[in-house]
C-alpha cells in the first residue's frame, strides 16, 4: 500500500538573526512545513511578490536594520488577504502589540519563545486560514449557483448587481415583474447577502390569507383576544425578528390593514391583536408584486403614502421572454437538481430541445420552464433531452413537421431541428416496437446496426453497456 502524504504547509520567516532563522527551519521542517527563510525586510517583500502562491503563515520580525515587521505584514495582506502573519519582536509593548493586531496580524510573539508552543500557534494561525479559505470558496459556489439560477444575461445581470448593492442596507425594497419571474428568488438573494442572513427568512402570500385572520398572522394577537385565541401568538413580525419578511403579492393587502403596516414600517413597532401596548421589530421589509402598483395608486387602491414607503428602492424582474438568453442556464440548472431529486440518468438538453423552447413565449415565466423540465425529466427515456419530451406547444411546430413532412409550413422551418427530430422520434419507436432489442430495431429501421448505434449515441440514448446485442452488420438495405 502507497501512503499518500499531505502537502507540506508553506512558511516564509523573516529575521536577521542567522542563528534563529536556522532553529526554526529546522524545528518547523520537523513539524511538516515547508520553510523559506530570508534575512530581512526587503528579501521578505520580493519573496512574497514573486512566490509562484501566496504564503499560508508569514512568520517576522518586527524590527530589523532594513525595515519594519509591519512592511512585512503589509505586503502579505497586499498579495493575499488570507495570509496570517505572526510578528515577533523581543522588546514588546501592550501599544506594539495593539498596533500590530490592529493592522491584521493574527498574533504578537515575544522572545525568547519555547519551540512547541509557537508550533502550536501556527497550527491554530493555520486552522483559522483555511476556515477563512473554505468559507472564501463556499461563498463563491453560491454566487455562481445563484448566478446560474438567475441565468447570464444583461437584464438578469443589472439585477444581481442591484441585488449585491442593497443587501446590507436596511432600506426597504419593492419588487415588480409578471407572475413566475422568480420575485421570491430575488427577495431571498437580498437576505442572503446581507447581513441578516443568519436570521430567519419569512414569506407571507397577502393573496392567500384570508382578510379576517392577517392582521392575527401578521402582527400577532392576546390570548383572548377573540374567540379560538386560547393562546398568545407572536406573529410573523415577531418570528422574524432580526430577519427579512417578504411580503408577497402586497398589492392585494386591504386597505385598513395598509394603515398598519405603514406604521409598523415607520416605527418599528408592532401592536398584536387585542393588545394594549406596541412591541419593537427588527425586521427588513421586502415587498413583491405582480400588479401595475401605480395604477392602484392612481385607482386608490393602494395607499400612496405606504406605495412611496415601499418604493425605496425598486428591482424590476424582466420575464422570461425577455430574456432568452438566460433560459439554456436555468433549464441546465432545473434538470439536473431533477435528475438528482428523481434519481434518474439525466444529464442535459439537445440543442433542438434548447432551440425550441428559445423559440417559445413563456407566458409563465421562470416557475414554467421550471415545471416544464421537471415534467421532461420524469418522463425522459434518456440522458438527454431532447424536443419530443417536451409539451406539444413548446415542440409542437418541429413535432407536426416532423411526424407528415408533407410541405413546407408558411413561416418556414429549422431544417436539421425537424430532420433531427423525425430521426430520433423513430429510433424511440423502433425499440419501442422491439422491446428494445437494437439488432431488431435496426432490421426495423433498416440500417446497420453499426449505424444504428451511432444515432443513438449521438442522441444519447445508447447505454454503456453494449455486451448483449449481438453485432449484426447485414440489413437488407445498408445505409446510413
Amino acid at each position: 500500500m502507497v501512503s499518500v502524504l499531505p502537502p507540506p504547509r508553506r512558511i516564509l520567516i523573516v529575521d536577521d538573526e542567522p542563528g534563529l532563522r536556522q532553529m526554526l527551519q529546522i524545528s518547523l521542517s520537523r513539524e511538516g512545513y515547508q520553510v523559506t527563510s530570508v534575512p530581512g525586510a526587503a528579501a521578505a517583500r520580493e519573496a512574497l511578490r514573486t512566490a509562484p502562491t501566496p504564503f499560508p503563515l508569514v512568520l517576522t520580525d518586527l524590527m530589523m536594520p532594513d525595515g519594519s515587521g509591519l512592511d512585512v505584514l503589509q505586503e502579505a495582506k497586499l498579495r493575499s488577504d488570507v495570509t496570517e502573519v505572526l510578528v515577533m519582536t523581543a522588546h514588546s509593548s501592550v501599544e506594539a502589540a495593539v498596533d500590530v493586531m490592529r493592522r491584521g496580524a493574527y498574533d504578537f510573539v515575544q522572545k525568547p519563545f519555547v519551540p512547541s508552543e509557537l508550533a502550536a500557534l501556527l497550527a491554530k494561525a493555520l486552522e483559522k486560514r483555511e476556515l477563512v479559505s473554505e468559507n472564501q470558496r463556499l461563498r463563491a459556489q453560491i454566487d455562481a449557483r445563484r448566478a446560474s439560477a438567475w441565468g447570464h444575461g444583461a437584464a438578469m445581470k443589472r439585477v444581481a448587481d442591484l441585488v449585491a448593492r442593497v443587501a446590507d442596507a436596511r432600506t426597504t425594497v419593492l419588487i415588480t415583474g409578471e407572475s413566475g419571474t422568480g420575485k421570491e428568488r430575488v427577495a431571498r438573494a437580498i437576505h442572503e447577502g446581507g447581513e441578516r442572513a443568519s436570521k430567519p427568512f419569512l414569506v407571507v402570500n397577502c393573496g392567500a390569507l384570508p382578510e379576517a385572520l392577517m392582521e392575527s398572522e401578521l402582527f400577532g394577537h392576546a390570548r383572548g383576544s377573540f374567540t379560538g385565541a386560547t393562546a398568545r401568538h407572536q406573529g410573523i413580525f415577531r418570528d422574524a425578528d432580526g430577519g427579512t419578511v417578504l411580503l408577497d403579492e402586497v398589492g392585494e393587502l386591504p386597505v385598513a390593514l395598509q394603515v398598519k403596516l405603514l406604521r409598523v414600517l415607520q416605527e418599528r413597532k408592532v401592536r398584536p391583536v387585542g393588545a394594549s401596548a406596541e412591541e419593537p421589530v427588527d425586521v427588513r421589509i421586502v415587498a413583491a408584486t405582480n400588479r401595475d402598483i401605480e395604477q392602484d395608486v392612481a385607482d386608490g387602491r393602494f395607499r400612496n403614502d405606504l406605495y412611496y414607503r415601499l418604493n425605496v428602492i425598486r428591482i424590476a424582474v424582466p420575464p422570461l421572454r425577455e430574456r432568452r438568453e438566460d433560459i439554456a442556464d436555468l433549464a441546465t440548472e432545473f434538470v439536473a437538481r431533477f435528475a438528482a431529486e428523481m434519481g434518474k440518468d439525466v444529464r442535459g438538453l439537445l440543442p433542438d430541445a434548447i432551440r425550441a423552447m428559445e423559440s417559445y413565449p413563456f407566458p409563465g415565466n421562470v416557475r414554467e420552464l421550471e415545471n416544464m423540465m421537471e415534467r421532461a425529466v420524469a418522463l425522459a427515456s434518456a440522458p438527454l433531452i431532447g424536443p419530443g419530451d417536451l409539451p406539444q406547444p413548446v415542440s409542437g411546430h418541429v413535432a407536426a413537421v416532423g411526424a407528415g413532412l408533407v410541405e413546407l409550413p408558411d413561416d418556414g422551418c429549422e431544417l436539421d431541428a425537424v430532420l433531427a427530430e423525425v430521426e430520433r422520434r423513430l429510433l424511440v419507436q423502433a425499440l419501442e416496437r422491439t422491446g428494445g432489442v437494437r439488432t431488431r430495431a435496426a432490421k426495423l429501421l433498416n440500417v446497420t446496426f453499426r449505424s444504428l448505434r451511432y444515432r443513438l449515441a449521438k442522441y444519447g440514448m445508447d447505454p454503456a453497456d453494449a455486451s448483449d446485442d449481438p453485432f449484426d452488420d447485414e440489413p437488407s438495405t445498408r445505409g446510413r
